[in-house]
């Protein structure tokens, strides 16, 4: 499956889908460069790591930040999901979210005229309906009804909700002065949803190519961040 800007694009393979698994160790120092090059690890002085040079255009399936999220916007004609992985946290209360959503993307105009939007947070069980929605336009298609999603009613802006996600950050564009230049909106989450008997929500995350890895073990470290 191929991405424009953190969204999803039309030709995509069959869902390939890995489970995640924790783990911790020291960091390795950085290198650069087209050949391959020997690390030693921290952790383990007397091992010895080859290195390969990797593509550019593939680094975004490394750095990819959360899970993926289904974005949804109403216009007159109705209102429409969008599949997106490039999203960033800026601040903590209110909390501030920074998204990337392409101007390609039928999206892109509805969120820049109404200024509001719901970012809804699906498990691995809404898997392969995350993937059908970035896999067609809103243009064509009425999502909700094609991918038999519920749609509920927000509680701060008309956007709605799908009911079958985890959790639902109801939002406002708060900063569109970075989006002519870079296709990103500065979203405030005005109020969030979420579902309590979920205790354990295993989320996807794309790793490109119609690859995800799924949520896996919580550990917990002594940590003085929020």
């Amino acid at each position: 499956m191929g991405m424009a800007n953190g969204q999803f694009v039309e030709s995509a393979p069959a869902l390939s889908l890995s489970i995640a698994s924790s783990a911790t160790s020291n960091l390795p120092r950085h290198s650069y460069g087209k050949t391959k090059v020997i690390m030693k690890t921290a952790q383990n002085k007397g091992s010895k790591i080859v290195k390969k040079s990797f593509p550019l255009l593939k680094v975004y399936g490394l750095l990819e930040p959360g899970p993926v999220v289904m974005v949804t916007t109403t216009s007159k004609e109705r209102a429409n999901i969008m599949t997106m992985s490039w999203h960033m946290m800026i601040d903590f209360e209110p909390p501030i979210v920074g998204c990337v959503i392409s101007n390609r993307n039928y999206t892109f105009d509805i969120l820049k005229a109404t200024r509001e939007c719901v970012i809804n947070i699906p498990t691995v069980e809404l898997a392969e309906k995350v993937v059908g929605c970035g896999n067609t336009s809103g243009r064509k298609v009425d999502k909700f009804k094609t991918f038999e999603l519920t749609q509920t009613s927000a509680s701060c802006i008309k956007a709605p909700l799908i009911d079958e996600c985890y959790a639902n950050l109801e939002c406002k564009v708060f900063d569109g002065k970075m989006v002519a230049k870079y296709n990103i909106f500065i979203l405030e989450v005005l109020k969030a949803w979420i579902d309590p008997a979920n205790k354990d929500p295993r989320t996807i995350h794309h790793r490109g190519r119609g690859a995800f890895m799924v949520a896996g073990e919580t550990i917990k470290l002594p940590s003085l961040m929020k």
